[in-house]
């Protein structure tokens, strides 16, 4: 087993301000946490209706956007909010995600498009709303979604959590290609199972047992370890790179 020994956070994100989308809880709040630690103003988008409260309690540079992250104005009412409160927007840290487990011959057409509207579709649409608020202002920026191992590889039941995934993968490499000539650099991370309230309640199991046998690393990962590379990812130590999809993963997927 590769022991865990924290995140480091030796970097600076202050005076940036970051729309971190499904931040109420789990690698979102997490993230938020960490950009709030590093300095940088944070703008929390979260259907949790409880969501500004859970700002607030970050800091005083912390704001919540309440809405449904498939609504057609909401990329553009986070917007607003976050250049309203802090001036200007740098970073996007496309988190919100949703899926279900069943067997590709049953799996239901409403599920299937949860998945991908979720998934994919708000995704893409909230990286299109900052990247036209970054290209139209020449401030540059970072975009980083979060794709999964889920999208490199096929997991039993998860046919359109992959499918959305490898989306979310293939959109990252296109946006990095065309935005780059704006300054704005795209990345992904891809974690493996991470040790949310969500995750334990999951794989916290003889089944999630038999997967860790599996891995280099013996464990799941934690949200602060995916929080600690997002945060890399949007910080000046990650300027050559752009168009990355970055396996956080225990090398589930080398073999």
């Amino acid at each position: 087993m590769i022991k865990y020994e924290g995140a480091d956070i030796d970097f600076s994100l202050k005076g940036k301000t970051a729309i971190i989308t499904g931040g109420a809880a789990g690698i979102g709040y997490a993230a938020a946490k960490f950009f709030h630690d590093k300095d940088a103003n944070v703008v929390l988008a979260d259907m949790n209706p409880k969501i500004e409260e859970i700002a607030e309690s970050l800091g005083h540079n912390c704001i919540g956007v309440c809405g449904d992250i498939c609504g057609a104005d909401f990329p553009e009412k986070v917007v607003t909010a976050g250049v309203k409160a802090f001036g200007r927007i740098d970073i996007l840290v496309n988190n919100a995600g949703t899926s279900a487990l069943e067997s590709a011959e049953n799996f239901s057409a409403d599920d299937w498009n949860r998945i991908i509207d979720v998934n994919l579709s708000a995704n893409f649409f909230m990286a299109q709303t900052v990247g036209k608020y970054m290209i139209d202002n020449a401030v540059g920026g970072c975009i980083v979604n979060m794709a999964s191992q889920a999208g490199v590889v096929a997991l039993d039941r998860h046919v359109a959590y992959c499918a959305s995934k490898a989306g979310i993968i293939s959109m990252t490499q296109v946006l990095a290609l065309e935005w780059g000539k704006y300054g704005i650099r795209v990345n992904a991370v891809s974690p493996t199972v991470v040790l949310t309230d969500m995750g334990r309640m999951a794989w916290d199991n003889p089944e999630g047992d038999a997967v860790k046998r599996e891995m280099p690393s013996g464990r799941f990962a934690e949200t602060d370890e995916i929080a600690a590379c997002i945060a890399f990812l949007c910080s000046k130590g990650a300027a050559m790179i752009t168009g990355h999809n970055m396996l956080i993963d225990g090398g589930y997927t080398i073999k």
